[in-house]
């Protein structure tokens, strides 16, 4: 264990933290360059054989960087798309970025550290950054901007210079340590622990630019919104929104045992695809689109009375076309993510002649995302945690989320030597409960400490 890691396990002081070095390597799951081609022709594309956990060099920081000891992050369908290489290695992305010179050179390497959500402690702060200190607690958004860019200060999902870190970008949050830009940081809700506050952020901020806020489908009460993958992690999430918005979401799974997940959840009306004949199609043709789209109307009419103003689709290729035509007259399709494929296919009759409108929603820009880290610290949203994995595991964590054999989010211990850990302000945690903030997990998860694993850190 290198000093630093032993003083931020130890409790150590922010000032304790500061005099201590940087190690020269850490942990971290990571890629390989000269992999990409290891899919090339292979039908399961086992992102295990390609996700690394190893040693990698700490780079330098720039003046508007923090280094951050990373005590927990979680896996998103990014990392997926990563280590598969696919729609492009992610690595040409890495060469793109460095070709900006400068501290952007440091991105292209034969490895990257990938993920792209953490909680932890701020270790180092560079000589630009005004706002953030050594010990401070904090989350990661997955997002990198160019704030000398004039459109980042209009809406800076628009700018040229948006990347997404640990996907666009190195040195991810799937580490012992991280190197993120300071605008990347909200304040890490005190009454959650670490595994708890690192699954929340990327998806949950999509959730809400998607369905809250201005640049989305603006939900309002008493709206009906059908929420596709409704106990995966954007799609649980987006159900505690809906409700918290006086709206009724209508949730799709594709288990029973997720029918049960999403019903512990608190969702209105739950339709598992299975039992009205919906399966797991994921090439549509035009006819089978129109009569799933028709099978699909006629439930949830028969369960809430109307069809549904918003639809939220993450999933895509599967579900596109049934989402265009089952959404009501002048009712909204806000997508974003693809997990089945980015290659859409609908019948533009029943977009156009009924006035529907699709919005193309992407990650949150940091006002967004402040606005929902406020909604957790406040306790009016809650974790979505299904499992927990330290990161020696990554690869079978990523592998889980790869099949789609999850709930909610999967998390990955870093630093932290355990479950539990983080939690400052144990009152409200009190106050709302173990079984509000941890509903899909399968068993009660271990009780919060009242002291963080790093003690003598602010909160």
């Amino acid at each position: 264990m290198d000093a630093m890691t032993e003083a931020l396990l130890g409790g150590a002081s922010p000032d304790e933290i500061e005099r201590q070095p940087l190690p020269s390597h850490y942990e971290a799951a990571h890629l390989l360059a000269r992999d990409a081609g290891m899919f090339d022709g292979v039908e399961d594309k086992d992102v295990r054989k390609s996700l690394h956990v190893g040693p990698v060099p700490m780079p330098e920081i720039a003046p508007d960087e923090v280094v951050v000891a990373v005590m927990a992050s979680s896996i998103n369908y990014n990392t997926v798309w990563s280590a598969t290489f696919e729609p492009v290695p992610t690595f040409a992305f890495l060469r793109r970025y460095a070709r900006e010179g400068a501290h952007a050179a440091r991105h292209d390497l034969p490895h990257q550290v990938i993920g792209s959500d953490a909680a932890g402690v701020v270790v180092r702060v560079g000589a630009g950054v005004r706002h953030w200190k050594t010990g401070d607690h904090v989350v990661v958004s997955c997002v990198q901007v160019d704030e000398q860019e004039p459109a980042t200060h209009a809406d800076a999902m628009l700018g040229a210079g948006q990347r997404i870190w640990g996907y666009e970008t190195n040195f991810g949050g799937l580490a012992h340590y991280s190197v993120v830009r300071a605008s990347q940081l909200l304040p890490k809700p005190a009454h959650l622990t670490w595994e708890e506050s690192a699954g929340v952020l990327l998806t949950a901020a999509t959730s809400y630019r998607m369905l809250v806020g201005d640049n989305g489908a603006r939900i309002k009460q008493g709206d009906i919104v059908l929420v596709w993958g409704a106990t995966g992690g954007l799609g649980a999430f987006a159900v505690q929104m809906v409700k918290n918005a006086g709206g009724i979401p209508v949730g799709v799974v594709s288990s029973a045992r997720k029918a049960e997940a999403l019903r512990r959840l608190g969702c209105d009306v739950v339709i598992d695809r299975n039992e009205i004949g919906m399966g797991g199609d994921d090439a549509l043709t035009p006819e089978r689109t129109i009569e799933l789209g028709k099978r699909l109307g006629r439930e949830i009419r028969r369960l809430v009375g109307e069809d549904p103003h918003v639809v939220f689709d993450y999933v895509g290729r599967a579900t596109f076309g049934i989402s265009v035509f089952v959404v009501r007259k002048g009712g909204t399709v806000v997508t974003c993510g693809s997990s089945t494929g980015y290659d859409h296919h609908f019948d533009n009759r029943y977009l156009w002649m009924n006035l529907k409108r699709i919005i193309g929603s992407h990650a949150a820009n940091l006002q967004e995302q402040a606005e929902c880290n406020r909604l957790f610290r406040l306790g009016h949203l809650s974790p979505v945690l299904s499992e927990v994995f330290p990161l020696a595991e990554a690869g079978e964590a990523a592998r889980l989320v790869q099949r789609n054999r999850h709930t909610g989010k999967v998390g990955v211990l870093c630093l932290a030597p355990g479950e539990g850990l983080g939690v400052t302000d144990p009152a409200l945690r009190e106050r709302i409960g173990a079984a509000r903030l941890n509903p899909l997990r399968s068993a009660a998860a271990p009780p919060a400490p009242a002291a963080p694993a790093t003690g003598g850190a602010r909160a």
